[in-house]
């Protein structure tokens, strides 16, 4: 199974609806919320290519972008196999 990290804020739809499509596939993801860890989120900037805005979401440490990322991914059949789920 692939490594998941999504960088988050509370209160974010976009990060809840992530959050959704990855733990209704069974994923297991880290979640770090760049709120309560605000030196994270340079990492993150950093990481996602100079992306600044939540949700960040990274696959075996590849930047995927953002929730309507994710969900194109999934439409187009890309999102399983980049999960290791083929």
């Amino acid at each position: 199974m692939a490594e998941v990290v999504i960088y988050t804020s509370p209160w974010c739809p976009y990060c809840t609806r992530a959050k959704k499509l990855l733990t209704e596939k069974g994923v297991q993801f880290e979640e770090i919320d760049v709120m309560m860890q605000p030196r994270k989120r340079v990492e993150m900037t950093q990481l996602a290519e100079g992306r600044t805005t939540v949700p960040q979401i990274f696959i075996d440490a590849k930047p995927i972008g953002g929730c309507d990322d994710l969900y194109a991914l999934d439409r187009a059949g890309k999102l399983d196999p980049m999960l290791g789920r083929a």
